[in-house]
């Protein structure tokens, strides 16, 4: 018997005003799937994942996490999971060590036990050799490992990722990868989010595609390889892959949002 989805929608749908952000979304997610949740720019992914955490009420429609209903038990959902929001929300007056006990504390972890795991996950992101810089003096990569250690520190069953990895580097990518594959391989869900495909598609087993609010695909992501092939003619140059080669994430994701064929425009002083 399949175990029960850890994250479940029905109907997800937020609108601002007469804006429609998302439309009747419903998702579903298996315990232990690290799933990619894709879009262009402004298709409502950010607008989900705060829906998903509690962040942002929904216009309509239901969610359930680890089988609680987010409206009805947000505390204990939010005691669960991790999230490291858009804008990381991080509180640049302290030190790292201080803001992960803070963080440890929060979560309901005693004072030794906040303690000893911030140091640890201070050490594990390279974050240990200034122990009296602020965050606020961090870079961008240092605040992106330091949100994901205040986000993981409880040990969370569900952990949402909105664009972990911008602006970090390719040392840091690894040890964050790395730690996600852990986390996976203990039985814990992973919701991303992303835009560059090539680390979805190394690391994800399962994709949503969100589209101007609706949501146009879900699967693995063999599914949707052998859906778009069946809809396509192979190597005919709509975006498909040449004969004998499998489809891309980026392949697939620009067929199904009709971003496949090149922009006919061209700016005048660069042709």
């Amino acid at each position: 018997m399949d175990a029960a989805p850890t994250i479940i929608t029905q109907g997800l749908t937020r609108r601002f005003g007469e804006l429609t952000a998302v439309e009747d979304v419903n998702l579903s997610v298996a315990p232990g799937q690290f799933f990619g949740f894709l879009g262009p720019n402004g298709a409502g992914k950010s607008t989900t994942i705060k829906m998903l955490t509690g962040l942002l009420a929904p216009t309509s429609g239901s969610i359930e996490i680890l089988g609680l209903d987010l409206e009805k038990d947000p505390v204990e959902v939010k005691r669960q999971i991790g999230v490291v929001p858009e804008g990381m929300a991080l509180f640049g007056r302290l030190t790292g060590s201080e803001f992960l006990n803070f963080a440890g504390r929060m979560y309901g972890l005693d004072r030794e036990t906040a303690a000893k795991r911030a140091a640890e996950l201070l050490d594990f992101m390279h974050l240990a050799d200034q122990p009296k810089k602020l965050v606020t003096d961090y870079s961008h990569g240092m605040q992106k490992k330091l949100a994901m250690a205040a986000a993981v520190i409880h040990g969370p069953k569900v952990l949402f990722l909105d664009e972990p990895f911008e602006g970090v580097d390719a040392i840091a990518a690894g040890t964050l990868k790395a730690m996600l594959q852990r986390m996976i391989a203990r039985g814990a869900t992973i919701f991303l989010t992303s835009h560059v495909l090539e680390i979805v598609e190394r690391l994800c087993s399962h994709v949503a595609i969100i589209h101007q609010g609706r949501l146009v695909a879900q699967g693995s992501l063999e599914q949707l390889r052998v859906g778009v092939e069946a809809q396509t003619s192979t190597g005919s140059g709509d975006g498909s892959a040449p004969s004998g080669e499998k489809m891309t994430l980026e392949q697939i994701f620009l067929h199904t949002v009709g971003g496949s064929q090149p922009a006919e425009q061209e700016l005048s002083w660069l042709g």
